[in-house]
Formats: structure tokens, C-alpha cells, sequence
């Protein structure tokens, strides 16, 4: 897949860090960091006079972020390795240097202004817009009919495949089997997820579905998309080749 290249940007927004009741880092000057690869997604570089040193210390827990020194993060309770302190990064990020990054959903708590944010920062050069359709969608799997609809919602998102959500009145839900699986997006929300029934063998977490997603996507509150990369899927009578992306294969 397309990985973009890294950047810093000022950030407008309020950004804060909390662990429990103790605020960890306050800032209105944090830089936003855009980078991807292992253990790397976007955050927000914060600078150290805006962040409470006295509750960090160097940490034993190995690995880390590049670039970065690893300290744990001290309350009335504690998060291993949750601060970081980054060190002589490299151009093009190099303007972060002497700044702090904290990890995200492990503990401690990240507000953009007076909203909780969780998995990662948002990338400003990412978009997520989604669009009524009227395209024919067919999904299938080893021949088994799961879901017809004259009436998706295209879900176009930066780097990503068109994603297909479609009522579940389309679907065929006795055919799906409700997984305990669950994932966050800081994009779209929190997602519940199905397993689906092709003859004797469960396709596990094949589909998805928000049923509260954030503010700014609401057009997906209710419908279900499956996995591109692990069906068959048919758009306008068109075989659409499965793309090759992370989720190619159920986790696990």
C-alpha cells in the first residue's frame, strides 16, 4: 500500500494528555506529527514546557518509536513506556525534536479541545467522504450470495479501497454470525463486526458496521461493509480485483 511521506505541521487545536484525573501535557502550540510505518501513525508533538516532567522518568521498557527516548508515565497510577521524547529525528521531521508524544490508547487519554480522541491523530491530508450511490453491489463468497443492493454509500478514504456500506435490510443476515471483535477509528468510530456463514466453513470478520460513528461521518450509521480484499464483489456487474492491504488476511 501507498505510505505518504512524513510531515510536521502546526496545529491549531487544543491539545491535552490526562492520565486519570492528572493532566499529563496541555498545549495550544503542538506540532502534528504524520508518519507511517511499524508502531508509527500520526500524533502530536508537544512541546517540553508544556508538558509535566516531574511525572516522567526513564523507562525499562524496550523498543519504542524511532527516533525517540522511551519514559513511563507517573500518576497515582502508572503507564510503563507511554512517554516519548523524540531525539535528532530526521529531516523532514526534524522540527519535533525535543518534543514529547505520549502512546495512545493504552492508559492515557488524548482531547483535541473538549473531544476524546482515540487511535491516532488525524492526518490533515486525509479524507473520508461518504456518498449516497445507486451502483448495483453484489458481494459473494465461494458462490454464496451476502449482500445485493441498488441503494450503497461509497466510502472513499485517502489510501484506501472504495469501501461499499450497504443497508442491512440488503444483506443477508442470517448468513452473518456476530463476532467479539471490535476496532476504533479516529475517522469513523467504534466498529462491531460479523463473521459469515459459506456452507461449512465461518469466514471470520468478513463485515463490519458502526452503529454510533463520530460526528463528522454520519451517513454510516447503520449499514454494513464487507472486506474487498476477502470477497467477491461486484459493482455495476464488474468483478472489482481484491485489493492487496493489511486487512487481506483476518488477523489471527
Amino acid at each position: 500500500m501507498f505510505a505518504p511521506q512524513p510531515f510536521v505541521e502546526p496545529s491549531p487545536r487544543h491539545v491535552r494528555v490526562q492520565l486519570d484525573d492528572v493532566t499529563v501535557a496541555d498545549t495550544r502550540r503542538a506540532l502534528l506529527l504524520s508518519w507511517y510505518g511499524p508502531g508509527m501513525l500520526p500524533t502530536y508533538a508537544i512541546p517540553p514546557e508544556d508538558v509535566q516532567v516531574d511525572l516522567l522518568r526513564p523507562s525499562t521498557v524496550a523498543d519504542g518509536l524511532p527516533h525517540t527516548t522511551r519514559h513511563d508515565v507517573l500518576g497515582d497510577r502508572e503507564v510503563p513506556g507511554a512517554a516519548f521524547r523524540f531525539e535528532a529525528p530526521p529531516s523532514p521531521i526534524d522540527a519535533v525534536a525535543g518534543h514529547w508524544t505520549f502512546a495512545w490508547d493504552t492508559g492515557l487519554a488524548w482531547y483535541e479541545e473538549a473531544l476524546e480522541v482515540h487511535v491516532h491523530a488525524r492526518d490533515t491530508r486525509k479524507r473520508v467522504d461518504a456518498v449516497p450511490s445507486d451502483r448495483h453491489v453484489r458481494v459473494e463468497r465461494d458462490g454464496v450470495v451476502l449482500a445485493e443492493s441498488r441503494r450503497p454509500l461509497a466510502l472513499f478514504e485517502t489510501t484506501l479501497p472504495t469501501r461499499w456500506y450497504l443497508p442491512f435490510e440488503d444483506v443477508h443476515t442470517e448468513r452473518l454470525v456476530a463476532s467479539d471483535t471490535t476496532t476504533r477509528c479516529p475517522y469513523k468510530g467504534t466498529a462491531a463486526y460479523w463473521s459469515a456463514q459459506t456452507g461449512d466453513t465461518l469466514q471470520r470478520d468478513l463485515a463490519w458496521s458502526y452503529a454510533e460513528p463520530v460526528i463528522e461521518c454520519p451517513r454510516i450509521a447503520g449499514l454494513v461493509a464487507f472486506f474487498g480484499e476477502r470477497v467477491d464483489l461486484w459493482v455495476d456487474g464488474e468483478l472489482v480485483p481484491r485489493p492487496d492491504t493489511p486487512w487481506s488476511q483476518p488477523e489471527g
